[in-house]
């Protein structure tokens, strides 16, 4: 049914920004020292002819979403922005009219997976995984969800209930396109699973990558001089951290063990009351995650009484690796994380005994949407997770914490890895970008859309990678 608020896609542009870390970032077995951060803005028109043009962020997290044996670094890159840029070019002549969610959803369901197999080729021997597409063309559907609140003078957030869209949840969360609409979800509508009175700062989680040194013993003597904290006890100190995230090997029971020891050793001598393990898919048997729970209890009981959640320690594909977790689930709260592509991956996650989702903005705004309502309908916690997110990637992230009613908090990072990239949104978004008793401060975020201001930032974005359709690059010129 077509409403009038609807709008089509007329023109999009695609910018890269490079991005390097001050420190490097360990998860699991990757480690991460730069980054290119893919920033798209795209135009929409209404029902009236007026226009509007939105902006949307991604970093294209290579390691994160595509670990690989055998492919380089570049090629996996070089090919997610294949499939940035060309998702682009193809949202420009999308000809479907209707909301951003209804249009983001018919976008991915139609176009990502030949968009994916043309990206990855012969340089990659098949298409980009999901979750690396999803993750290249998050920006895109971003932006698309920022120029329709533009448009129309509103938040996003306000956007999405009854009176703007043409299908409820019902629609969405079936089992099969063809299949009539799951009629637990009917007349439901995204906007009635958020906060109608969002906080306006959040509880802040600080990672403690693989590689950070927790104490000066750690140190390597080749950290940088840049004003900022090294050790652990100085983060806490400066930042008033409560909640500490703490990035595990899972192949290695003795070394996390110890890692998490010593992480809660600190946390609990400078008053942090949350602790958060992450194993990023490298355990294969939950024996492993149950011994480092029960060598933890018995070491530092009260760092186990503090541990609110373990975070994705099986591998990503639940097709091909079906391990049941109810043991796991039943000791403490199970996040998926790479697992959670979509709301069906969530859902055959909740079968095999998961029982928290960790949504993220870069697997697009409209399928952390849908994965909410399905995991709400089904009693799973919910976090909002980081991408190590800077510039304007960090807004729709935290904008979507504030919404949702996280377990406790909001993981944010960028400040940590990479503090300069943000410099000029800084400017505006101050509270964004630092952490300040143990919060971020969202009140700097105002007007329609997501509220990012983007042409009050003072950034020179680089030359266009891909213009498409009818938006002319001097608009980008923000």
């Amino acid at each position: 049914m077509a409403r009038p608020t609807d709008v089509q896609v007329i023109g999009t542009a695609v910018f890269l920004l490079p991005v390097t870390m001050r420190v490097p970032l360990k998860f699991g077995g990757q480690v991460v020292a730069c980054v290119t951060c893919a920033r798209v803005a795209v135009r929409v028109r209404g029902s009236d002819g007026r226009t509007a043009v939105g902006w949307g962020e991604t970093p294209l997290a290579v390691q994160w979403g595509w670990p690989s044996p055998t492919l380089s670094y570049d090629v996996r890159h070089d090919a997610m922005v294949r499939l940035c840029t060309a998702a682009a070019a193809e949202l420009a002549r999308f000809p479907e009219r209707g909301h951003a969610l209804e249009i983001g959803h018919d976008f991915r369901a139609t176009r990502l997976d030949p968009l994916a197999a043309a990206a990855g080729g012969a340089a990659v021997g098949g298409p980009v995984p999901e979750l690396a597409a999803l993750i290249a063309i998050s920006p895109l559907d971003l932006a698309l969800h920022d120029a329709f609140g533009i448009l129309h003078g509103h938040d996003t957030f306000h956007t999405l209930g009854a009176e703007w869209l043409s299908r409820d949840l019902g629609w969405y969360l079936r089992a099969e396109a063809g299949d009539p609409p799951d009629p637990r979800f009917a007349g439901r509508h995204p906007g009635d699973l958020l906060t109608a009175h969002p906080p306006r700062d959040l509880l802040a989680w600080h990672l403690v990558g693989g590689l950070d040194p927790l104490e000066r013993g750690d140190l390597r003597g080749d950290e940088p001089d840049d004003g900022q904290p090294l050790l652990l006890a100085d983060w806490i100190a400066r930042d008033g951290l409560e909640c500490l995230k703490v990035k595990l090997r899972g192949d290695d029971l003795e070394w996390d063990v110890d890692r998490l020891l010593r992480v809660g050793r600190i946390g609990l001598a400078h008053g942090v009351r949350h602790f958060c393990a992450d194993f990023n898919c490298t355990v294969t048997d939950p024996d492993h995650v149950l011994a480092a729970l029960d060598r933890t209890a018995a070491a530092l009981p009260e760092l186990a009484a503090r541990l609110l959640y373990v975070e994705q320690p099986f591998p990503s594909d639940l097709a091909t690796h079906p391990i049941p977790v109810h043991a796991v689930a039943a000791r403490t709260r199970l996040f998926l994380d790479e697992s959670a592509h979509d709301w069906r991956h969530v859902a055959v996650g909740h079968g095999l005994g998961w029982n928290g989702v960790a949504l993220k903005t870069c697997k697009t705004f409209t399928g952390a949407l849908l994965s909410l309502a399905w995991a709400r309908a089904h009693g799973m916690d919910v976090m909002v997770q980081d991408l190590t997110n800077p510039m304007l990637a960090v807004i729709p992230h935290l904008r979507l914490a504030a919404h949702v009613g996280t377990l406790a908090g909001v993981e944010t990072n960028g400040m940590q890895f990479c503090p300069q990239a943000s410099v000029p949104e800084a400017t505006i978004h101050p509270g964004l970008y630092r952490r300040r008793g143990g919060r971020v401060d969202l009140s700097s975020i105002a007007g329609p859309g997501f509220g990012m201001r983007v042409a009050e930032i003072p950034r020179t974005l680089p030359a266009p990678v891909l213009v498409a359709g009818a938006i002319d690059p001097a608009i980008c010129a923000v």
